[in-house]
């Protein structure tokens, strides 16, 4: 198992949003013009740390404002609320309740995630609020295109602001609650994780370590269905070495691959492969003018350093033999590549029709 200090970078750079991005963002209506941004929520006046259940930091404190910053803050934070989850009508704001504007320590991002109560019902939900990062806001339009799962975001000048995506995170399902799951359960995830991997892979998502991904179980009849999301987008086309992208060669996920390997068959394995690559061709045939838009924009982008844009184009010659990697001089046309890789061998169409 390769040491992930030696595959991931330290520290990731912020990579500023480009005009094209921009337009990008208008023209699919994920674009918003809010009250208040990143750089606002951090003038709190002090912070306490947040634990969780057991008593452990979950490196996550607690901030609070001055009286007038606070009564600004939460109204900004209702109207953003309204602006994601609806269109952005006021009428309701009366019955929202800010509980909690937390900070996090850990991590590129330094998010702050927000909780939001229906004083009516108290229902809650959270979003986050976070520096805008071009990398970042690719890897969740690539997710929406891509993936299953749809992705509710905004962007605003510095600041992006991303729904909370709900589900049992996956260090903490690893631990308490994959030793207890019966053999079919497990199969069934092994299943889900190698599907998850593929999809990973193949658009370039990194560092997916367990607690990076979340696992929702969904009731069905009379079992349950385990579910794998990402929940973290930073290192979108970033780093060099291709193992990155490969959840496998990451420890976190160890007893992930081991169970795969205990409960799969290697055809079964490389069926699923193969399912997840088909998904995402016709995901592609059925969202063309978008994921082309943002395809676009990542090949005129700068997303990563050149001696990581070197190394991954080697690494992929190596992987998938493919020598049309050579002539790539950025990240987007890298992705472009393997997504055309990936139309071509699994939807049997001709070149022209890729992009």
């Amino acid at each position: 198992m390769a040491d992930n200090q030696k595959l991931i970078s330290k520290k990731k750079p912020t990579f500023p949003v480009s005009k094209l991005l921009a337009a990008f963002l208008k023209k699919h209506n994920r674009s918003s013009k809010i009250s208040i941004l990143y750089n606002d929520l951090l003038r709190f006046q002090g912070s306490v740390s947040v634990f969780d259940k057991n008593d452990d930091d979950t490196l996550w404190v607690r901030t609070y404002y001055s009286e007038w910053d606070r009564e600004e803050i939460d109204r900004s934070l209702k109207k953003i609320y309204t602006i994601l989850h609806s269109d952005g009508n006021e009428s309701t704001i009366p019955f929202l309740n800010v509980d909690a504007i937390d900070y996090c320590t850990f991590g590129n991002s330094k998010p702050f995630r927000v909780k939001v109560r229906n004083i009516l019902n108290d229902n809650f939900t959270y979003f986050y609020i976070k520096q805008a990062d071009a990398s970042r806001i690719y890897g969740l339009e690539l997710e929406h295109i891509l993936s299953p799962y749809t992705m509710n975001y905004l962007v605003y000048k510095d600041t992006l602001i991303e729904e909370h995506i709900s589900g049992i995170p996956g260090d903490d399902f690893i631990r308490d609650i994959l030793p207890n799951c019966s053999r079919s359960e497990k199969a069934q995830i092994a299943k889900e994780f190698v599907k998850f991997k593929e999809r990973c892979f193949i658009r370039l998502l990194g560092d997916m370590r367990s607690y990076n991904y979340v696992i929702t179980p969904i009731h069905d009849f009379d079992q349950i269905i385990y579910k794998i999301r990402a929940i973290d987008f930073d290192q979108q086309s970033f780093e060099g070495n291709l193992k990155v992208y490969n959840l496998q060669f990451l420890k976190e996920n160890f007893k992930m691959v081991e169970m795969v390997s205990k409960r799969l068959q290697n055809s079964s394995i490389e069926q699923y492969k193969i399912e997840e690559r088909s998904y995402i061709a016709k995901r592609m045939i059925s969202s063309p003018d978008r994921i082309q838009h943002i395809v676009r924009c990542m090949k005129q982008d700068q997303i990563s350093f050149p001696h990581h844009i070197e190394r991954l184009k080697q690494d992929l010659i190596s992987y998938v033999g493919d020598v049309e990697f050579k002539k790539c001089k950025n990240m987007g046309e890298i992705l472009e590549t393997i997504l055309i890789f990936v139309k071509r061998n699994y939807l049997d169409i001709s070149t022209k029709d890729l992009f």
